[in-house]
């Protein structure tokens, strides 16, 4: 019963995080190599795990979102830079959700230039016309929502051997010196992992008012939105390697592609499950998005925020969800605009802007006088530290190889 009187921010956060960019990432990277990918699920959901528990537990303790402590341990300055960086990061993934909204309905032959105002319309009230229990519950079911991947993976009828030892086995070290392979790998990384979710997640656990007493049940609903997260990302690769890879169509242009690419390969009940699962992704994820970044900033600056604040108590907060979700939308109605090359450029950008994060992060989690008996132990600051370092070690590998190209 405590854990579900706690069940919210961690799931909700870690769905989240597979949105159409993460969708079209995943989709890539069954499409182009097949289960070749598929080791790096374990790996990264034992980082995220490790990433969203000190989230968690830094919001618990502190009752402070993670911006808000950035700015008080670190000064206004870093607090600025970082905002900026996050900003532009987050203002790309949200034209990938409501371009995902666009490209999912117009498999049921809804022209963007109603879908998309339509939605954009919608996922603003939800937000401004709700308050946080009712918004969470709406969350919550959309999480839900996301077994249809599983669905879809499972009646693609996968190699299921081929895929289970991919996923324990590394891939052969030869395999590194191709940029595509390194990019997609850091892709994967930044969709999975992305700084985004570590703001959202502390500024839900303080909105939430979750105490210390009930902390476990909390860190019990972040291992299983780490965990379900990344099962669902799991079948999505695994329903587009054995449908679009092992039938060599490759690389594919956008979300879109992978569901409708199925329909033969893999029957009309994957294409629905595929398409309509990316729709529930693209709207779920355009309401947060934009909400996170919001929470972000505003906690930054020291300005008031939160859905349980007025428009009057709260403009600034408001007012920036407002004009992220309005600029998202308008640029994904522009004609021929790159979104495949925005979608996946901007989750190579998550994998680059996170370790910054989570060195802050670790400088702030560690510090006695901000978190008493609740700091790290050693062999939990050793794997945080050590995740930090493979993902700066891929940024620069991926910088080099772009260079020598």
């Amino acid at each position: 019963m405590l854990f579900l009187a706690v069940l919210g921010p961690g799931f909700i956060t870690a769905n989240v995080d597979n949105d159409p960019n993460g969708i079209f990432t995943y989709s890539q990277a069954g499409a182009q190599y097949g289960y070749d990918l598929l080791w790096t699920m374990i790996p990264i959901t034992l980082a995220l795990i490790i990433v969203q528990e000190m989230c968690a537990r830094m919001g618990v303790v502190t009752g402070k979102g993670l911006s808000d402590l950035i700015r008080e341990e670190f000064g206004l300055r870093i607090t600025v830079i970082v905002l900026l960086l996050l900003v532009l990061v987050n203002f790309g993934n949200v034209i990938g959700e409501f371009s995902g909204i666009a490209e999912s309905l117009q498999l049921f032959h809804v022209s963007k230039y109603i879908s998309v105002p339509v939605c954009s319309v919608l996922v603003w009230l939800l937000v401004v016309r709700g308050d946080y229990k009712n918004v969470e519950k709406i969350f919550l079911v959309a999480s839900a929502f996301y077994i249809a991947y599983i669905a879809a993976g499972v009646l693609s009828q996968p190699a299921w051997r081929t895929a289970l030892i991919a996923t324990v086995k590394l891939p052969a070290p030869s395999t590194w010196r191709s940029h595509d392979y390194l990019f997609l790998v850091i892709s994967v990384i930044g969709t999975t992992i992305a700084p985004w979710m570590q703001f959202y997640l502390q500024s839900s656990i303080v909105e939430k008012g979750v105490s210390v007493r009930k902390y476990p049940a909390s860190r019990l609903d972040v291992i299983v939105g780490s965990i379900f997260t990344d099962v669902v990302a799991w079948f999505i690769i695994v329903a587009c390697a054995a449908t679009l890879w092992v039938h060599g169509l490759g690389a594919i242009q956008d979300a879109s592609d992978a569901a409708q690419a199925m329909k033969p390969l893999a029957g009309p009940y994957a294409f629905l499950l595929f398409a309509f699962g990316l729709f529930n992704a693209s709207f779920f994820a355009a309401s947060v998005l934009p909400l996170s970044t919001a929470y972000v900033v505003c906690e930054g600056l020291g300005l008031e925020s939160g859905v349980d604040k007025r428009f009057r108590e709260a403009p600034f907060f408001y007012w920036l969800y407002t004009i992220l979700i309005v600029g998202g939308a308008a640029v994904v109605m522009i004609p021929n605009f790159p979104l495949v090359k925005w979608s996946i450029e901007s989750q190579a950008l998550n994998g680059i802007l996170l370790p910054i994060v989570i060195i802050l992060m670790l400088l702030l989690i560690n510090r006695r006088d901000l978190m008493g008996k609740h700091v790290n132990s050693h062999w939990f600051n050793i794997a945080a530290w050590l995740t930090a370092g493979i993902v700066i070690v891929l940024s620069v590998m991926l910088m080099v190889q772009q260079f020598v190209k």
